[in-house]
């Protein structure tokens, strides 16, 4: 851990002050009455509506149902009622999980005023839960980037560095754990948007077994890859959430039916004869000098707690990038298809379209082009038209496109297909090295986060930053990020574990060990 301990720019914080405390913390003062959740969820609300015009993490935040809420747990405490297991605790929501009755936009003009009938099952179980929800966190566009700057609504900013990105695309959800405006938030991983901001802003975030959180409700992206998770300040807070959202649900066909551990209560039961595979493929060009030294790090602090190292060998990694970005794409094309101007969403202005359209029908009249009248698009045509093309943003128009281009008659073979065959091929990779070792461990991003606007005129070069986290997605297995070090420039960097299916209860074993034995996740940005 020798890689920033000199870095100055943490701060020792008022044990008092009710947002320095985890969630876990809280729950526990609450349970014993030395807190109320009005006074929780005050202070938070509170930190929001002074601090987030800095860091604009939230879209939205809801004093009023926020504190409506609170007050009704702390009665139901008060008279001796049950509480449920979350009871009192604030929970941030990324902006691409229905809430009945709350605008739910997907960062996007498309949804900008969709208010969705119905409750996601994961909104569901947290309210069942006892948990305060108290806004809706920015996003990249239908979680489409990893930056954050393709929100249409606002550009969120790393807390650690107002100049740097949080990552994506749940990047509002990382950055408001990280800036102390939520205990817990939850996010969605389709290519590492759980994971990457959780790195790029310190904080521990988990993409899930796809299947072990229902997606009833999640806004679709690209629905083979996706997956709804929890981020915190720590892993036994990222535990007692999963342990909330997870577990079958009917309403989702893909939700896995299998028993839900017990998280919370044993994520802090130490693992003899923990073995770790290290992917030599992992440790190449494109990796971050620091990032790897901090990751180095992280795996001798695992063999001095009695942990054996072992290299593995991921052979088809080097094709996820190409795969998942043919894969992703097409899903994507597919599920947005149905933003179209007509059944909800977006609409382009009728009037002003069809005022145009007899313009250009008189002109061609006048002219006696008959041949180009004949070509111009139907009301309805030109309704679609401008209605996506207004209605959407450059990088969700450019995987559209993407998506469309590879499904199409000639090349469907040749690229959709093809990237179906190489996906087996990275799921049998990981059953090999699970065969071999217990969990994977490795960077989660080729360097720290990055300047604001540095790579929005490069996609490829942002494309290239899923390198360590899309093969999870592609293979259906969990993940985990939690903070092993910080750069020469005071930004976090993160490590990555990743387990086999449904092993999110040794995943979570495994990360709480590091965590007792460190202190990175500690560490708060200056000023927050």
């Amino acid at each position: 851990m020798n890689n920033a301990t000199a870095f100055p720019r943490f701060w020792v914080t008022d044990p008092m002050s009710i947002h320095e405390f985890t969630a876990t913390e809280l729950l526990q003062r609450l349970e014993s009455g030395e807190l109320t959740a009005v006074q929780v969820a005050q202070d938070f609300l509170d930190r929001i509506e002074h601090r987030d015009a800095q860091v604009q993490a939230f879209l939205r935040f809801d004093r009023d149902g926020a504190l409506a809420t609170a007050e009704q747990i702390d009665r139901r405490r008060r008279a001796g009622e049950p509480v449920g297991p979350l009871g009192g605790l604030p929970v941030a929501v990324k902006d691409v999980v229905c809430t009945q009755g709350q605008p739910t936009t997907c960062g996007s003009k498309m949804l900008e005023h969709f208010v969705p009938p119905y409750d996601a099952t994961a909104i569901r179980r947290l309210k069942q839960a006892d948990a305060v929800l108290i806004g809706k966190t920015n996003m990249d566009e239908f979680a489409m980037g990893g930056t954050t700057e393709n929100s249409r609504f606002a550009t969120t900013r790393n807390p650690w560095n107002l100049e740097r990105v949080p990552g994506g695309s749940s990047g509002g959800a990382a950055a408001c754990v990280a800036a102390g405006f939520a205990p817990l938030s939850i996010g969605s991983d389709t290519g590492g948007s759980i994971r990457q901001p959780a790195s790029f802003c310190g904080v521990t975030g988990m993409k899930p077994t796809y299947g072990r959180v229902s997606r009833f409700g999640l806004i679709a992206f690209a629905s083979s890859l996706d997956q709804i998770g929890p981020l915190a300040r720590t892993v036994e807070d990222v535990a007692l959430l999963l342990e909330t959202l997870a577990g079958h649900d009917p309403l989702d066909s893909t939700s896995a039916e299998f028993p839900v551990p017990e998280y919370s209560k044993t994520v802090a039961q130490p693992l003899d004869g923990l073995t770790l595979g290290v992917v030599r493929e992992h440790f190449g060009d494109g990796l971050d000098g620091e990032v790897e030294s901090a990751v180095r790090e992280a795996l001798h602090v695992y063999q001095s707690l009695g942990a054996r190292v072992k290299e593995v060998s991921l052979p088809h990694s080097k094709y996820a990038i190409a795969t998942y970005y043919i894969i992703a794409p097409c899903e994507a094309s597919s599920n947005l298809a149905r933003y179209d101007g007509v059944h909800y969403g977006y609409r382009t202005d009728e009037a002003a379209m069809l005022a145009e359209l007899a313009a250009e029908q008189r002109a061609l009249a006048s002219q006696g082009d008959h041949a180009a009248l004949d070509d111009l698009d139907s009301p309805l045509v030109r309704m679609y038209r401008r209605t996506r093309a207004e209605g959407f943003g450059p990088e969700v128009k450019r995987r559209i496109m993407l998506g469309t281009y590879a499904l199409s008659h000639g090349y469907y073979d040749a690229y959709y297909l093809k990237a179906l065959k190489v996906r087996r091929l990275i799921r049998n990779d990981f059953d090999a090295a699970f065969n071999e070792v217990d969990l994977i461990a490795g960077p989660v991003a080729p360097t720290p986060a990055y300047r604001l606007g540095e790579k929005t005129e490069d996609p490829l070069a942002m494309y290239l930053g899923d390198l360590y986290t899309v093969s999870a997605n592609l293979a259906g297995i969990c993940g985990l990020s939690l903070p092993c070090g910080f750069s020469s420039e005071g930004m976090p960097i993160g490590l990555q574990l990743q387990g086999p299916p449904l092993h999110e209860e040794r995943l979570l074993r495994a990360a709480w060990m590091y965590q007792t034995a460190t202190d990175w996740h500690t560490r708060r940005p200056q000023g927050f």
